[in-house]
């Protein structure tokens, strides 16, 4: 794991720091599953992909189409599966920026995301 390093901070300028993060969308016949990837600054929608499926390619996916339009300093996420998984920290190390991850638990810490919050 790794330590959540956004305590108290502000994201001063684009590509500061980038948040992802899946949700759930019902459908009438079950689920689509949504990852973005967000600038906390612009609160620009980086990169999205969706799935019907919360295999792990999807968010590799949508991780590694943001990361062709640049790289941020700090990209932060929560300890799911996908986010743990070898596959996709390799990619965000090799990226060499800071990994944040929210506390276990912590399902608010991404609720004061971008200025003005």
């Amino acid at each position: 794991m790794y330590p959540y390093l956004l305590k108290g901070v502000t994201a001063a300028y684009p590509n500061h720091i980038w948040e992802i993060d899946l949700t759930y969308i019902r459908m009438r016949h079950g689920w689509l599953y949504l990852v973005a990837t967000i600038d906390w600054y612009s609160r620009y929608v980086i990169s999205w992909e969706l799935s019907e499926t919360l295999e792990l390619p999807f968010v590799l996916t949508a991780a590694e189409r943001a990361l062709t339009t640049a790289v941020p300093t700090i990209w932060n996420h929560d300890q799911g599966s996908h986010f743990t998984s070898p596959q996709y920290t390799a990619l965000l190390l090799d990226q060499e920026l800071r990994i944040s991850m929210d506390g276990k638990g912590r399902a608010l810490d991404n609720i004061s995301a971008g200025p003005g919050r």
